[in-house]
């Protein structure tokens, strides 16, 4: 059974979207493009090492749309990477999918989510936040790569946001932060819901 991996960009609040800029998700969001300034070396190694050994991904609708309209025209290592592998929709509607590789899921998300799981070894979730959201909740996913940003927006789309349900999570490696004060967090679902107990019992 392959790995499910999230690659996640947040804010210091946790605020996900639109990331890359102004026009991803626009609607009653000021902030699109957040991460642009942020981005330098060490952030940009980490992101290409975090994608080694991808052979799947699985994108939301509107963070295919603008995948597909970009990364069909790049020849460096993410085009040819993203270009290479096969493409996995989600989408309740009949989307136009021109990219090369492309597939819709059936209407049975998470029974189409598992099939896709026993064909790859390494899945990549990208953005698509309102997808993750019923990841989470269905505990589909193996991995988090999280990077947490250095500011702070108090309004927009939350990357853990109404999905998520009680799950224990490892840390498999220590943090790194760049010179910038972006941290990257790698984790993996552990086994069983977090336990409780009493402070003041110790």
């Amino acid at each position: 059974m392959g790995l499910i991996h999230l690659e996640l960009f947040a804010t210091l609040d946790l605020v996900g979207q639109a990331p890359g800029g102004p026009d991803e998700d626009p609607e009653g969001f000021a902030f699109g493009g957040w991460q642009a300034p942020l981005i330098e070396e060490t952030f940009g190694a980490q992101v290409l090492a975090a994608y080694e050994g991808t052979d799947a991904l699985l994108l939301g609708r509107r963070t295919y749309d603008i995948f597909a309209a970009y990364w069909p025209h790049q020849d460096d290592e993410f085009g040819k990477l993203f270009n290479r592998v096969p493409k996995y929709v989600a989408s309740r509607g009949k989307p136009d999918l021109p990219w090369d590789g492309s597939t819709q899921l059936g209407p049975d998300l998470p029974a189409a989510v598992r099939e896709i799981r026993d064909r790859h070894e390494h899945i990549k979730v990208v953005g698509s936040l309102d997808l993750v959201q019923t990841l989470l909740h269905e505990k589909l996913f193996d991995r988090i790569d999280l990077w947490v940003h250095p500011l702070m927006l108090g309004t927009g789309k939350k990357v853990f946001d109404g999905g998520t349900v009680p799950t224990n999570l490892t840390l498999l490696t220590p943090p790194v932060a760049a010179p910038n004060g972006t941290l990257y967090l790698r984790y993996a679902r552990g086994e069983g819901i977090p336990a409780t107990g009493d402070m003041t019992a110790r």
